[in-house]
C-alpha cells in the first residue's frame, strides 16, 4: 500500500484550492432577491465563490496568476437544479451519463433524484461529484411505502437480484417496522432524505418523519400517500411534496376516501377549475406557514398528452395539465415555495434537458414572473434538498456554480437556451463543448414519470 493505485482519471473535478479565476464584467441575478446588477466580477477559488463585487473593487492580495474571464454584456444565473428527477428506473449507465452531460452543459449543477437503484445512483453521485463524469451534484431519496405498493413493476425494476420492499433504499413499512433501524438503513445508502411513497396512513407519515429528522435526514413525500391526505401529509412535517395534482385530493368529499395508491377517489376537474376549494386554501396557508416546499412537476402532464397514445389518455393528460396549472398558480399566490422539478427527460435530440420546459411552463401557463420561476429553479431548489447553505445563490462562500447566459432571461424565459458556459464547483464547462444527443448509444431517452 505505499504506493496506492491513482484510479480513474477525474477530468471534470473541481480545481484545487488557490486557482483563482475573476469573471468580469456580468450583469448578475444572484437569487438572493436583490435586482440584477451590472458591471459586476465573481471571484473564484478552487471549487467556491471567494467574493461577488463591482468590477472596480477587486479584493486585495489576489494572486498574481489569477485567470480572468470577460463577460461583457454577458448575463450570469445561479446554477439550476432540477428537484425531481429519476437515473436509475430502470439503471441504463449509458443513458444516465448522457442526462448528466446534457444537464450539467445545460445549465444544471444540482438534481434531487427521488428514488431509484442506489446502488446505481450512488455510483452516478460519486463520479460527478469526484469529476470521473460531468454532471450535476446529486442527493437522493430512499423510498419507504406500505407493502401493497410492492408489486409495482418499478419496484423490481430497482431491486434487480434483490427483493423489493426488503432493500434499503425501497423498504415496506408496517406497523411491525422497526423504525430507528428502518432510518439508519436508509442513511446508510448516503441518502439526503427518505422518501414517502404511498399506502400509509398519516400517524405512520409523522412516525417516519420524526424519527427521520431525528437521525438528521430530511422527508420527501408524494403530495398525498393514500390513505394519508395532503393536509395528514404536511401536518406530519415532512420537507416538501411532489406533484401539485395530488394536491387536489384535500378537497376530495371525506365520504370517499383514497384507501390506498391504486384505489384513488376521482377528482372534480370542474369544480378545481373555478375558484380555490376551501379545504386548498387551507392547506396552502398550512405549507406556507411550515415552509413545506411543493416540487409542483407543473409541466409533466403536458409532456405526457404528447407522448399519450390514445385519445382517452391524451384527455386524461389535457386535464391535469389544466389542474396543474391552476393548482400551481394558487399555490404560489398563497405564498408556498415552489421548486422546478421534471420527473422525465426529454429525448436525445433536444438540445436542452426537461428542466427548461417546466420552468416555461411556471411562466407561461402558471402566471409566476421570470424572475421567480429562475428562484423556483435555484434557492427554493436548493432549500427543497436542505443544501442552501451549499448553493442556491451566488453569493461568497458558495459552491461556485452560475450560468452564463448570452442573452437576458429576464426579458423572455427562453433567453435561458443561450448558455454560453456552466460554472459547476468551479469547474468551466464550455457549452461549444456539448454535442447533442452524444454518448446516448441509441437509448430511448423516455423518463420513468413517478406519480
Amino acid at each position: 500500500m505505499d504506493h496506492p493505485a491513482p484510479g480513474a482519471p477525474t477530468p471534470y473535478a473541481a480545481p484545487p484550492e488557490g486557482t483563482v479565476v475573476l469573471y468580469r464584467g456580468a450583469t448578475l441575478l444572484d437569487g438572493t432577491g436583490a435586482p440584477a446588477r451590472t458591471a459586476t466580477t465573481i471571484v473564484v477559488d478552487g471549487e467556491r465563490i471567494a467574493a461577488v463585487v463591482p468590477d472596480g473593487e477587486l479584493p486585495d492580495g489576489l494572486p498574481v496568476d489569477a485567470v480572468t474571464v470577460d463577460l461583457d454584456g454577458r448575463h450570469v444565473i445561479p446554477g439550476l437544479i432540477d428537484s425531481h428527477q429519476h437515473l436509475a428506473t430502470p439503471p441504463d449507465r449509458p443513458l444516465a451519463e448522457s442526462w448528466l452531460r446534457r444537464q450539467v452543459y445545460g445549465g444544471v449543477t444540482a438534481i434531487r433524484d427521488m428514488a431509484d437503484d442506489l446502488r446505481h445512483v450512488g455510483d452516478l453521485a460519486r463520479g460527478t461529484r469526484v469529476g470521473e463524469i460531468p454532471g450535476p451534484d446529486i442527493h437522493y431519496a430512499a423510498l419507504m411505502a406500505g407493502p401493497g405498493f410492492f408489486d409495482d413493476p418499478r419496484t423490481w425494476q430497482v431491486s434487480q437480484g434483490e427483493t423489493p420492499g426488503t432493500v434499503p433504499w425501497m423498504q415496506a413499512i408496517t406497523d411491525e417496522t422497526d423504525l430507528p433501524l428502518a432510518v439508519a438503513l436508509a442513511r446508510g445508502t448516503h441518502a439526503t432524505a427518505i422518501k414517502v411513497y404511498a399506502d400509509l396512513d398519516g400517524a405512520t407519515v409523522a412516525a417516519i418523519t420524526a424519527e427521520a429528522h431525528r437521525q438528521g435526514i430530511q422527508v420527501w413525500a408524494h403530495a398525498a400517500v393514500f390513505p394519508a391526505c395532503p393536509g395528514e401529509v404536511v401536518a406530519a412535517g415532512v420537507n416538501a411534496v411532489s406533484h401539485v395534482t395530488l394536491l387536489a385530493h384535500e378537497a376530495v368529499d371525506a365520504t370517499a376516501p383514497s384507501a390506498s395508491y391504486k384505489n384513488k377517489a376521482p377528482i372534480d376537474y370542474e369544480r378545481l377549475a373555478g375558484e380555490e376549494h376551501p379545504r386548498l386554501t387551507a392547506l396552502f396557508a398550512a405549507m406556507r406557514e411550515r415552509g413545506t416546499v411543493l416540487d409542483a412537476t407543473a409541466g409533466l402532464w403536458h409532456w405526457l398528452e404528447g407522448e399519450a397514445d390514445t385519445p382517452e389518455a391524451r384527455a386524461k393528460a389535457r386535464a391535469d395539465s389544466e389542474l396543474a396549472a391552476t393548482l400551481t398558480a394558487q399555490a404560489h399566490l398563497a405564498g408556498v415555495e415552489i421548486s422546478a422539478g421534471t420527473d422525465y427527460e426529454t429525448a436525445a435530440e433536444h438540445p436542452y434537458p426537461a428542466l427548461y420546459d417546466e420552468m416555461a411552463f411556471l411562466v407561461r401557463r402558471c402566471g409566476i414572473p421570470v424572475e421567480q420561476v429562475i428562484r423556483c429553479a435555484t434557492v427554493v431548489g436548493a432549500r427543497s434538498m436542505g443544501a442552501e447553505a451549499q448553493m442556491g445563490t451566488v453569493e461568497a462562500g458558495k459552491l461556485a456554480n452560475f450560468v452564463v447566459l448570452d442573452r437576458d432571461p429576464l426579458a423572455d424565459i427562453d433567453n435561458l437556451r443561450s448558455v454560453g458556459c456552466v460554472v459547476k464547483r468551479g469547474r468551466r464547462h464550455e457549452r461549444s463543448d456539448y454535442r447533442t444527443g452524444q454518448d446516448t448509444k441509441g437509448q430511448d431517452t423516455k423518463g420513468q414519470v413517478d406519480r
